[in-house]
């Protein structure tokens, strides 16, 4: 049973919000390696993360909506 889930799960298209909770998390990661070599490269994946943000709550709002 659960491997079927597991085989179910790898070849499942991911969501669009899944996609870019994919990509916050990969971008706050980048922010904070960066936060003590190179400030302003930091601030700019920081901002990138935050408009993801905001793009996923929008889509949990609408989704949550329907």
């Amino acid at each position: 049973m659960c491997k079927d889930l597991v085989m179910y799960n790898w070849f499942r298209k991911k969501s669009r919000i899944e996609q870019l909770k994919e990509r916050y998390r990969l971008l706050m990661k980048r922010s904070f390696e960066l936060s003590s070599k190179d400030p302003e490269k930091s601030e700019k994946a920081h901002q990138q993360a935050d408009r993801i943000f905001q793009e996923i709550q929008y889509l949990s709002f609408r989704q949550a909506d329907k």
